[in-house]
């Protein structure tokens, strides 16, 4: 049986259990809907390699583009209960993204969306899907294609923001090795932060991250390194060079 297509159709009405701040608080459709505009991704569960890996970091990573694009906020759902939601929250980049337990599989039941993976030990789970959704009111569905596994083709952060807005424009980032204390590094965060372009920035330390991972990846010694955009740029004196062209 296809999976329905609920464009034009209003959301369930569910109410969720979750935990916040050690308490138990019920969040209601109506919270999360009534009057905003919402983007929701669904996914078949936490931790799993693609949720983790490029579905929700991704989200997280274009929300401040979809914010200028008229949506109020990005909701992740997933059939899984609310302990393993927050601390999926805490090991995940979702700072821009609100994670709602369908613990019971009504929203995604309700959806049409509830489909069975005891194949692999999960039980029923949620199909992986993306929508956005104006006050209470499907207005777009991707549904990613019955196939056999975990496809995931259509559902992605930017199939959804091609749909809002052709134009936009993803943010540029960048990754930045750096040791504390050191000058250039401050001036290439300056210059990268000059040209609104956010960065993850990694300290070389005798533990985790040492001389030596830096010289494996960017055949440097010295640091900062940068990459940008997954581009290798070099150090400071190239950062500016890449920046004067």
């Amino acid at each position: 049986m296809a999976l329905p297509n609920k464009e034009g159709q209003r959301v369930p009405n569910v109410t969720f259990r979750t935990r916040q701040n050690g308490e138990w608080v019920n969040v209601t459709t109506d919270e999360i809907f009534k009057g905003k505009t919402v983007i929701v991704f669904s996914l078949p569960g936490a931790f799993t390699p693609t949720c983790s890996s490029t579905h929700l970091p991704r989200f997280n990573e274009l929300a401040p583009v979809f914010f200028k694009n008229g949506v109020d906020e990005i909701v992740c759902m997933s059939v899984n209960d609310t302990f393993v939601m927050n601390e999926w929250a805490k090991d995940q980049e979702a700072n821009n993204v609100r994670l709602i337990p369908d613990g019971n599989g009504e929203f995604s039941e309700g959806m049409g969306m509830l489909v069975n993976k005891e194949d692999i030990g999960f039980g029923m789970r949620s199909w992986r899907y993306s929508m956005l959704v104006k006050d209470g009111v499907v207005e777009k569905m991707f549904i990613e294609p019955e196939v056999p596994g975990d496809p995931f083709e259509v559902s992605d952060a930017d199939t959804m923001l091609n749909y809002i807005n052709p134009n936009a424009k993803p943010p540029r980032v960048a990754t930045i090795f750096t040791k504390p204390g050191c000058p250039f590094c401050a001036k290439a965060k300056a210059m990268l932060e000059d040209k609104g372009i956010s960065y993850e920035e990694i300290t070389i330390s005798n533990s985790g991250v040492t001389s030596r991972t830096l010289r494996a990846i960017a055949n440097a010694g010295t640091v900062p390194q940068i990459f940008i955009e997954g581009e290798y740029i070099g150090g400071s004196d190239d950062l500016e060079a890449y920046f004067a062209k």
